[in-house]
């Protein structure tokens, strides 16, 4: 079992997010792999809504998309307290949820 403590970090955003004129959730992506991080994926959501606006569904959808959108990665927390500073600033006010989570390693063939 690895003995390094691991967090799962997800970054609530919307689809017509950005940073610096390009999909945030992407560019989070990019940084992520920049940085040396083992991986991320992007959750696209079919419904969703914030306290300050309405529910906002796949069927109501139109040019300029609010959908939800999540970027999600499993990392030490060493290297997840090296990327906050830089994911906070790209998140903004999007709200950012950090939960320590345990690796359970493949079974080996044997």
């Amino acid at each position: 079992m690895p003995t390094d403590k691991f967090q799962l970090v997800s970054i609530y955003l919307n689809e017509a997010d950005k940073w610096e004129h390009r999909p945030l959730d992407l560019e989070i992506l990019r940084f992520l792999h920049k940085s040396g991080c083992a991986g991320g994926t992007v959750l696209r959501g079919l419904a969703g809504f914030t306290k300050g606006a309405g529910i906002v569904t796949t069927s109501l959808v139109d040019v300029g998309s609010t959908l939800p959108v999540v970027v999600q990665f499993v990392e030490a927390a060493a290297k997840i307290t090296e990327v906050m500073p830089t994911l906070r600033r790209m998140a903004g006010k999007r709200l950012i949820t950090v939960q320590d989570v345990q690796i359970v390693p493949p079974e080996t063939a044997g």
